[in-house]
Order: C-alpha cells, then structure tokens, then sequence
C-alpha cells in the first residue's frame, strides 16, 4: 500500500495536473455526509444557531486575518462568512516578526461565539494580552473590538436569563468570573472555584443554559482526549460530571510529530537536529475526537461540532449526533453512546411541521437522526467553504490567504494580475516577513504557482514553501546576476541546486497528508515537471501548533532590502475530493478485513464467515456481494451464491450477521467510507460495525463500537471489485 501510494504521488508530481474544480465536502449528495467536515485545519470549533442558520468560530493563531467564522444552513456544507480581526492592535514585536520576537503558536485561539439580544459575539484570548471581544450586528461583521485583559483563556461565554454575563474558564479547576453587561471589564471579586481539580474536566470549555439546567462541556488530554460534560442546577455548582465522548479516531493513526519544538522553544534555526516520530500504531494521546460544542436543530436534533487530530493537515472538524441520555449529551448513536459515525444522514434542518411526518422507515431505524431519509432541497447543494486556486485578478486576496504574523504594509501588492512581494531583510524563512499562507488540503493535493522572478535582486530568495517545523521549500535564488533553482528541507539541512536560463518558472508541491509526506518540484514550460530532492516529512508540532501550510515568500539573506517576486496561477488539485467511486452501488466486490487479511464469505451454515485467499471458498461465489442501492447512502449486500441478504437479526452477536432470501429491516447498511477502497459496514439494525475478531475462529457480529487507529480490529475493510 506504501509503495503503491508514493508511487501514486510521484506521479502527480511529474504530470500536468488533471483540470478539477472539484475540492472536498463531506456532502456525498445522496442525504449523508462522510466526516471530517473539512480535510484542512479548523480547531477549537464553537457553534450557535440563530434561527436557521448556523455558525461557526475557529482558531488561527497567529495568522491573519484572524479568528475566522462560518456559515452553513445544514451543518454540512460551509461558506466563508467573515474574519474577526485584521490585526493585532500593536500588541508587541512579535506579532510583526520585529526585533528578533515571534509569537509562532500563540497569538489568538479558541474562540467562544454567541448571539444575544440581535446581536453576535465572539470572546478570545490573545495569549499574553488577555480577554478579546469582538461585536458585530451581522456575523459578516465589521466588528468592533474590545480587550476586557484578564487571565481568562480556553474560554467560554454564558448570557444568562437575568441578564448576568459569565465567563467559563481555565484547566482543570474550572472557574468562573462574571463579566459587566457593558464588556468595560470583569465584576470585582466574582472569579471563583466552581468545579475542583480531579473531577476529571479539562479546557475549551463549552457552555449552555438548557432548561433551566447549567451545562459545561470540556476536553481534557490527561491521559487520554475526551470530551466530559459537567451538570448542575446553579452556575456555581455543584456539578456532576461524565465522560461523553471517548477513543473516537475515525480509524486515524496518530501521525509523524516533531517531538523536540514545542510551544514557546525558540525557533529552530538551520541545522537544528529534529526529533520525528513515526506515529502509527493504536496509540491515541490527544489525537481523539474533542473540544467542541453541540447545537439543536429547529425541530429538535441535537448534533456535537468538535476536533480532530489528522495528521499532517493539523487539527480537524467532525460533525456527530447527540443522543441523550440521563440529562446528559452523548456524542453518537443509541446503542453506541460515545463514538461517532463516519458516514451518516446529513442533519434534518427543516421543522418538524415543515417537515410532515417520518416514514415508516425511519421508525424503523428507531434512531432521533433519522429523518433525513426524504430528499433535502436543493438549497444544500454540496459544496466547500474556499476557492482555493487564485489567479490574483482580484482587487483583494481570496478569504483562503493568511499572513504568517502581521504583513508589513507596502511591501506586498496585487497587481497587474500578480500577487507582488517585497523581498524583506531575514535570516531565513522562518522569518520572512509578508509570507502569504493557505492552509494545506488532504488527503491528497498538488498545489502549482508560477513564478517571476525578473525583478529578484542579489541575494533574494522567493518561490513556494512548506511551513512546518522543520519547514521546506523550492525558489529561485539570486545570487549576483545568477539565477538558480534551490531546494532545502529543513529536517537534515539539506538542499539541492539547479542553474537555470530564465525567470519564469512553475513550483509545485504534491502532498500525501494522511501519511505526512511530500514532494517539491519544477517546471520551466509548465507541463514537464522535475523533481527536486528527496520526500519531505510533515510532521505535527506545537511550535506553530497547526498543521502544514503552504507558502507564497520572498526575502533578503543580506540584511537589506531586495526586488520582487510575482507570483501567479495558484492552482491547487485534489484527485481524492470526488469519492463517487467509494460506494461501489452495482458492483461486484469481496471484502477483505484488514485484521487478519481474510475474505468475507457466506458460510454454508447461512453465517458471515471468514476464508482465507485461494480457499474453496474465497475462489467461489460465496465470497462475492453485490451491492444494492436503497436511497440515502444505505445499501443491502446480495451473496452471489444465492444465499440471499446480509441480515443482521436480534442483537447482533457473533453469528447473528445472517444471509436470508427476502430483505428486512436488518438488511439495512449504511456504508462508511474510509477512503482507499477501505469502508466499515454500519448496521442500522444495531447501529453498530459488523466485524469479527481475529484469532478467535468467530464468525462475525454486529456489535463494533468503530475503527481502531490501524483500522485492524476486525471492522474495516478493503473492498476488491470484482465487475
């Protein structure tokens, strides 16, 4: 698989890119929706709901513009809607890369966003510079801004009915502190104590007023991410707690990290000797489903928004149902409270008189989220929340761009149809000032820009980076009147060099996101690409404490400033973004668990069994399935030798994954997609995976909660079609 996937890549890498507009959406078009919401960065997520329309708050750091918000009307498919800040507010040197001072994974983070009396409010923290709020009567903005200071971070925000306004906040022992109606500062002598140290709560606190009952919900990462949920009847306590979502990956391994660059070490220089994990494996850490907030549907759905460790992209969005249960707000389904689906219905937005009465089918599936079996209106066409490529013929930049630190006004222009940056005096690109960032897409991306580099001057380097720790990068550089293409990767202080003829050439980055990987490359006619140096790691860190971005720069390594780069034609490709091909409707397949490599087959006993490759079995048609659409992402699987339909009866247990003659309700598969061919099989009789477990000679149930990290606990498979 490996090698099929670098093989994969280096292709892209030396070909022309295919022409797609295509960029991913978890919308899969037929009523569900596949997580993550987003396959970019977006952590610390916050949601409201101001009539149908709901809102969502994120993290940049320190990027800019900052704290982003977006829309959606179905939960699923998001637009751009604003940025909350434009700058800094001249809070220090390190937020504009001046005098040596960086603020590299700090700047401002986890955002609370609410709306109050026509009103909306998001509440931050600027590390070092205390409580932010921004107020905006549309969530387009403009927004006006306040710092109330205070030690108050990983916040979140309560109006409550008596028109007190209170702040939830900090790790561990949770406190709470009263802010003025007015947001001219905090009520003296309000903060205190309201859940004690060891109630197992943590931070990216999350808090509601839900019948009369006070509700926090927080993520803690000791020793393992979850999400816990804190209740009680007064604001100040006393609070129960529960763990309501645990061990959720998506089947996502714990990527490459960078070990020895943390939050607040200095920036590594060139040299520096990184320490990288491999990652892999079943270990989870942090890198679990957590910190998020849950939202209600007009006609009373309950869903949960939170973050995902994935890899290389950095920290993403899930979407999952919420069940109640004993006053409490469990993330997943009945039945598996806890865990989240991959793939599931796509929420139902309407109301519930709008909406007319479910179908019998949906009582059926006896779930709260299952009235998303009739068609949705054209309204929720699928779609992402970014243009991604730019041509830069715009007046301004697309909503997708994001400086590095504050840019130095001036030195940067759209001109002419060209993105134009001053090349400003650094020591190297980590900083470089005016270096314009995209956040990198996955789970695969080619990402092409053309460069002009005629007005470059001696010493100037400019071209397309990856920024990370380490970083990487492929340019020009002048050295004299020379030209020359440069690659460096950072990890090893390597680099490589090719003298070229002209100023016009064509950067390309390939990215393998899921399996931290990347390659760089060049072209001087736009068509015949080469590559340059060897495959570039992309590891998480909590230096930066985001995931890998992409880079436009430009800067000086003689201490003065140097010419301009222009950059045009940012064409960013994704070939995995259409996954129609992912649900094989009217296909012949076999099924091969990846626990143990074994095939699925129908055993003679009229059981789901395991055969191995070459068997009686494997090579006969009880190993093959054709599978059925029956609307809305679900399927029915046919075995080919005339033993009938997967049918999963009574609880589930091993043994109880059945083949009968006629479909019923227990036939009923929701398909999920893991990508690469690889999928889980969720019953809707059980809403539970349909797996075995290795070793033991069972044959299969349908009683998995979901996927391990290496998806080899006996639930997913690859599918092999067959015709």
């Amino acid at each position: 698989m490996r090698k099929q996937t670098l093989s994969i890549l280096l292709a892209l890498t030396l070909a022309a890119p295919t022409v797609s507009a295509q960029s991913w959406t978890a919308d899969n078009g037929n009523g569900t929706f596949t997580n993550p919401l987003f396959y970019d960065e977006f952590s610390d997520p916050d949601i409201i709901r101001v009539g149908d329309d709901y809102y969502l708050a994120g993290t940049t750091m320190h990027c800019l513009p900052g704290v982003v918000i977006l829309h959606s009307k179905d939960l699923v498919n998001w637009r751009f809607c604003s940025y909350t800040m434009q700058d800094f507010f001249n809070l220090g040197d390190e937020f504009r890369l001046e005098n040596g001072k960086e603020a590299y994974g700090q700047g401002i983070w986890a955002p609370s966003i609410r709306y109050h009396n026509g009103k909306f409010y998001v509440f931050s923290n600027i590390n070092g510079h205390g409580m932010q709020v921004f107020i905006a009567d549309k969530a387009e903005g403009p927004w006006q801004h306040i710092n109330l200071k205070g030690n108050i971070y990983d916040l979140s925000v309560l109006f409550d009915d008596d028109g007190k306004v209170y702040a939830i906040h900090k790790y561990g022992a949770v406190r709470c502190t009263e802010i003025k109606p007015d947001f001219s500062g905090f009520v003296e002598g309000s903060e205190r104590e309201i859940i004690p140290d060891g109630s197992a709560m943590g931070e990216g606190h999350h808090a509601y007023k839900l019948n009369g009952k006070y509700y926090i919900i927080s993520t803690d990462y000791s020793p393992m991410g979850r999400q816990q949920c804190a209740v009680a009847d007064n604001i100040w306590g006393p609070y129960e707690t529960r763990t309501i979502t645990m061990m959720e990956t998506l089947g996502t391994k714990v990527g490459k990290q960078t070990l020895n660059v943390g939050l607040g070490s200095p920036v590594p220089d060139p040299g520096f000797n990184f320490n990288i994990s491999n990652g892999g494996g079943n270990y989870m850490g942090c890198a679990t489903i957590h910190q998020g907030g849950i939202v209600d549907t007009p006609n009373g759905e309950w869903w949960a928004i939170s973050m995902l460790d994935f890899n290389a992209v950095g920290r993403t969005v899930c979407l999952t149902p919420v069940t109640w249960k004993d006053g409490y707000p469990y993330f997943g389904l009945p039945g598996n409270l806890g865990r989240c689906p991959r793939t599931w219905f796509k929420p139902s937005v309407k109301r519930s008189e709008e909406r007319g009465e479910r179908s019998e089918n949906c009582e059926n599936l006896k779930t709260a989220h299952c009235s998303n079996l009739t068609p949705h209106s054209s309204l929720h066409t699928p779609h992402s929340p970014y243009d991604r490529s730019d041509d830069f013929s715009g007046k301004v930049l697309k909503p997708i761009w994001q400086w590095n630190h504050e840019p130095l006004a001036g030195k940067w222009s759209l001109k002419g149809g060209r993105l134009n940056i001053t090349a400003m005096p650094a020591k190297n690109y980590l900083w470089a000032r005016n270096t314009l960032t995209q956040r990198a897409i996955g789970p695969v991306s080619t990402t092409t820009v053309t460069l002009d580099a005629a007005k470059l001057k001696d010493g100037d380097i400019a071209g397309l980076g990856v920024l990370n720790m380490p970083f990487a990068w492929i340019a020009i550089e002048k050295s004299g009147k020379t030209l020359s293409l440069k690659w460096y990767d950072q990890n090893g202080n390597k680099t490589e060099s090719d003298n070229i003829a002209t100023t016009k050439v064509y950067l390309r980055m390939t990215g393998d996101f899921d399996n931290s990987t990347a390659t760089l490359s060049y072209s001087l006619n736009g068509t015949d690409f080469k590559q340059m140096g060897g495959t570039v790691l992309l590891p998480y860190q909590l230096k930066t404490f985001q995931g890998t971005r992409l880079s436009l720069f430009a800067y000086n390594t003689k201490g003065r400033q140097g010419g301009v780069a222009s950059f045009d034609d940012w064409s960013v490709e994704e070939p995995m973004a259409d996954r129609t091909a992912n649900l094989p409707i009217g296909k012949t397949i076999r099924l091969r668990n990846l626990a143990d490599n074994s095939y699925a087959f129908a055993h003679k006993q009229g059981m789901l069994h395991t055969c191995g490759e070459g068997s009686n079995e494997y090579n006969s048609t009880a190993s093959q399935f054709r599978v059925h659409d029956r609307g809305n992402g679900r399927v029915v699987l046919e075995a080919m030798n005339g033993a009938g339909f997967l049918t999963v009866v009574g609880e589930g247990l091993s043994a109880d994954v059945r083949f009968l003659k006629h479909e019923t309700k227990g036939s009923l598969i929701l398909w999920q997609d893991m990508l690469r061919s690889e999928c889980m099989l969720l019953s809707l009789h059980t809403q539970r995976m349909i797996g075995m477990y290795p070793t033991t000679g069972a044959p299969y149930s349908a009683d998995f909660r979901g996927a391990d990290p290496n998806r080899r606990n006996g639930c997913v498979f690859k599918f092999e079609t067959i015709k």
